[in-house]
């Protein structure tokens, strides 16, 4: 199964904590695709560092359901540093979305995949534009990755290095 997953750090050693999350990420299948990190303003309204950014593509081994893999991603991130915040989209030293598995569409009251905001996030379509198929469509608005990015205001993002 090949889940795309969007990295997110402005703690601490910011590319070292998207480092250690793809290398715990990658205890779950595969590597297939990993893209540029970029740096990004924070999102979401609260002042805040800026964050560093990427996508990566792992074929995950093994027949997990979409809460076995949130359960692992949540794992992560406690292993990393990632505190137990009661400020939405507030800072922290990991966070780690699941954006897409296969053409899965899911929903239920704790996860959404799609990742329901990836349309209007330019800090995950930019990275992600890196490692989906060129033939890649939304599965539920069927827009291709670049209408989406050419849909919204553009912000301010820097290609800082490799993950």
């Amino acid at each position: 199964m090949q889940v795309y997953f969007g990295l997110g750090s402005n703690l601490g050693n910011r590319l070292q904590n998207l480092r250690d999350a793809l290398k715990l990420l990658i205890s779950l299948g595969s590597l297939e695709a990993k893209s540029d990190v970029f740096e990004t303003p924070a999102w979401g309204g609260v002042e805040q560092p800026d964050y560093l950014n990427a996508c990566v593509k792992i074929n995950i081994t093994g027949n997990l359901s979409p809460h076995e893999i949130l359960a692992h991603i949540k794992t992560f991130e406690r292993e990393i540093g990632r505190a137990v915040t009661s400020i939405r989209w507030g800072a922290r030293k990991i966070d780690i979305d699941i954006l897409l598995i296969d053409d899965m569409i899911y929903h239920d009251e704790t996860l959404d995949i799609p990742h329901v905001r990836i349309p209007e996030r330019l800090f995950v379509l930019v990275p992600l534009r890196e490692i989906l198929p060129q033939n890649w469509k939304h599965t539920i608005n069927g827009k291709n990755i670049h209408e989406m990015i050419n849909s919204l205001e553009p912000e301010e993002i820097i290609r800082i290095t490799r993950l």
